[in-house]
């Protein structure tokens, strides 16, 4: 079955694909960007616009949780309309929200635009995921979806340095105007030499179906945005999470008797289509904690400058410029799931050496495990975007990407949530092991600890020296990585399993055999 292409518009040559892969590989790195760099300009903004600490938070969740909950939504609509018109509406609709966000005179008004800038980014990123699996075949697809995990490495690798650099030198605005600039490149030099296609045997949108999965993954991702701060027992966190899996069992119902579902969850019955699901939990596990807990350590615990910190975090973010590409051109001679484990146990290495080495108390010595981390990790990295668009038929490559959109932010906030409130844990018991009575005192010091605050739970723990609270964050830290180090090798084995040769290949058709084939090399 072949992808229906406007007639008055051709095949892209070979000049306009690059044009195109560099559009939304600049789409590709301003989305990330958008998650990991305003929560640096959090203290500016409060500082002008004033704030709870609850609500300067939700200026990043209000983006996460409208992201993350739009875009299986985001590839239904692709797939309907057309992946060059819901491209072209996210980046545009992006760069316009962007500049209001510039503009914005309130807190209130600015978490409210960060909701609309995460709606819009669902869109881009789904119909550019889409249109460039459109433009590009066979290996030729691994290289330009290896590039494309390259841009978003780099957007959630460089954003905080970035936006620190515009904080202290142009101010907080300038943060939101970087994002519009990048938008508006990707605009005007993509989106005119894209052609349109879509799903030919699409018959209009799963409405019931796109409705009762947003509110599905909004639900799970408020729960599990909120958890580390209330707890996992906290009625809210619990309602939250108890009301994701009732909608997942009426989703579930709709999509069984959904003539045209907006997920085909017979495609469930596949490996690969599973496995390449499970990569993003991987490299969430073993690249994204890090890039959110090592500059609480190093600032907050070693004490190093922001500067400083952020030069040291280019050990592990370095490896995202080379390393992908690499992986693409190897893929010619090794298959994704081998290429894709080895990757993952190379980081579950690196992250024992990394525990190793920061239960010592080192800070120098932590960069030659970092930089091991961020090798392995960039290896399934730059293959896991072509990986989920390959393993379904090539007409339903919006709702593969949609999916797998929805499957990565979730994946990584259930992954980033989990690892805060384990660290916490670990802290609160290492230092109630130590002699600190159980409390509130006792979970709030271990909480503030966690975030790199060292001075406030001295303060609620006066008994600890300065030593001693340090000890307790180090062993801590160590037992995260060991443990972070054995669940990202668990995933590399299944993700091996799943993913491996004897796999049988999710579509039936002919064509989908033939992208399977060329995902797995």
């Amino acid at each position: 079955m072949s992808v229906s292409a406007s007639p008055a518009e051709p095949a892209s040559g070979r000049h306009d694909r690059f044009w195109i892969l560099g559009a939304i590989c600049l789409a590709g790195l301003v989305l990330p960007l958008s998650f990991t760099a305003p929560p640096v300009a959090i203290p500016a903004i409060a500082a002008e616009l004033g704030g709870s600490p609850v609500a300067l938070n939700w200026m990043t969740n209000a983006f996460m949780l409208a992201f993350g909950s739009c875009l299986m939504a985001a590839g239904t609509l692709a797939d309907t309309y057309g992946r060059k018109r819901v491209f072209a509406t996210g980046i545009v609709a992006f760069a316009l929200v962007s500049l209001l966000l510039a503009l914005a005179p309130s807190l209130a008004a600015l978490n409210g635009l960060r909701v609309l800038q995460g709606v819009a980014a669902a869109l881009a990123l789904a119909g550019g995921n889409a249109a460039l699996s459109q433009e590009f075949h066979g290996p030729a697809r691994i290289r330009a979806f290896s590039l494309l995990g390259t841009a978003f490495g780099l957007g959630l690798a460089f954003g905080p340095s970035l936006a620190g650099w515009l904080v202290q030198t142009q101010g907080w605005r300038s943060v939101f105007l970087s994002s519009l600039a990048i938008a508006v490149l990707a605009t005007l030099f993509g989106v005119p030499r894209m052609r349109e296609s879509r799903d030919p045997d699409a018959g209009g949108l799963d409405w019931r179906g796109s409705l009762s999965s947003t509110a599905m993954l909004a639900s799970l991702t408020i729960g599990v945005l909120e958890a580390p701060e209330r707890g996992w027992g906290d009625p809210w966190v619990l309602g939250a999470l108890i009301g994701s899996a009732l909608l997942l069992v009426w989703f579930v119902r709709i999509e069984t008797r959904a003539a045209r579902p907006m997920l085909d969850l017979s495609l469930l019955r596949y490996p690969r289509f599973v496995g390449a699901q499970l990569l993003p939990i991987g490299t969430g596990l073993c690249y994204l904690a890090l890039i959110v807990l090592l500059p609480v350590r190093l600032i907050g615990i070693h004490g190093l400058g922001t500067l400083d910190a952020g030069l040291m975090m280019i050990a592990l973010s370095a490896p995202m410029l080379v390393v992908p590409m690499v992986a693409a051109v190897l893929n010619h001679r090794v298959a994704a799931s081998t290429l894709c484990a080895a990757g993952l146990l190379l980081a579950a290495a690196g992250l024992a050496w990394l525990g190793w080495a920061a239960g010592r108390g080192e800070v120098a010595g932590l960069i030659a495990p970092m930089l091991l981390i961020g090798t392995g990790s960039a290896i399934p990295w730059g293959l896991m975007d072509g990986l989920a668009i390959s393993v379904v038929p090539k007409e339903r490559a919006g709702m593969a990407a949609g999916v797998f959109g929805a499957s990565r932010v979730s994946g990584e906030g259930i992954a980033l949530a989990v690892v805060a409130a384990a660290l916490a844990g670990l802290l609160q018991w290492r230092l109630g092991h130590a002699g600190a009575a159980a409390g509130e005192a006792l979970n709030q010091a271990a909480q503030r600890l966690a975030t790199g605050d060292a001075a406030r739970a001295q303060a609620l723990l006066p008994q600890f020296a300065p030593a001693a609270l340090r000890a307790a964050y180090d062993g801590a830290f160590a037992w995260l990585m060991y443990a972070l180090a054995g669940a990202t090798a668990v995933v590399a084995w299944v993700v091996y399993a799943l993913l491996g040769p004897a796999a049988e290949p999710a579509p039936a058709d002919a064509a989908g055999a033939a992208l399977c084939e060329d995902a797995a090399g």
